[in-house]
């Protein structure tokens, strides 16, 4: 496996985690609610969920490449991270893994969330393009679990292998997957959806925790492989 595709690999890990953490896991039950209320046959809720995880793929792509290129466009940052990378990574990686652990905590503020109370009801008079917006709006909802894993890890991860579109997309499409798999569920059945989100929850700790230790390790073997 060449190193980009394990790339890949990563940075659709870190969307499934960020998409499966309290915070964003509370937008997309609201996601789903949305998809599921509006819209009456399986067949359009699973489109719905489609439309929702493009909103959120276009979304992180078009943040990946004003990060990646407003970054290489700047000669005196290009030239700082160029020299600096390997330094920045241990530090880096060791606080998203006190992030994800919640011994670092940070305020996000609030904005967003008001932004999404007063276009939560025009959203739903706009059937499937609703969906769609949805993901963009959710997408830019970061707390910090979403928003260490983006800007801390993927950032880092997309400026090493020159990719500001591919990595975040596909970022993008694993912070919708539980949302499309819960939307097929809840065609099914809305008490299978309950269910579901009581596992991954389970599922969301122990993940969560995991991925923090590696990142703390990785961190700790990039201090001493470039600082020590």
């Amino acid at each position: 496996m060449t190193p980009f595709m394990i790339a890949l690999c990563i940075a659709f890990w870190f969307g499934i985690l960020t998409s499966i953490s309290p915070c964003p896991m509370a937008t997309n039950i609201v996601a789903v609610s949305y998809i599921g209320g509006q819209l009456s046959t399986q067949r359009w809720v699973f489109l719905a969920g489609v439309l929702y995880m493009l909103g959120r793929m276009l979304t992180y792509s078009i943040l990946g490449m004003l990060l990646i290129s407003g970054t290489q466009s700047v000669p005196a940052v290009a030239n700082f991270l160029q020299k600096y990378m390997n330094l920045l990574m241990g530090p880096t990686l060791v606080l998203v893994g006190l992030v994800l652990l919640k011994v670092v905590n940070f305020n996000m503020g609030n904005a967003m969330g008001g932004i999404v109370d007063k276009l939560q009801g025009r959203i739903q008079h706009l059937g499937l393009l609703g969906a769609v917006l949805l993901g963009v709006i959710f997408a830019l909802s970061f707390c910090p679990v979403s928003a260490a894993l983006f800007f801390g890890s993927l950032f880092s991860l997309a400026l090493k292998h020159e990719s500001g579109v591919v990595l975040p997309s596909i970022y993008g499409i694993g912070t919708a997957i539980p949302v499309l798999g819960f939307a097929i569920l809840m065609g099914v059945s809305a008490s299978m959806v309950s269910k579901a989100c009581n596992k991954v929850a389970v599922f969301e700790i122990w993940a969560r925790r995991i991925t923090a230790v590696v990142f703390i390790l990785a961190g700790l073997y990039y201090f001493y492989i470039y600082v020590v």
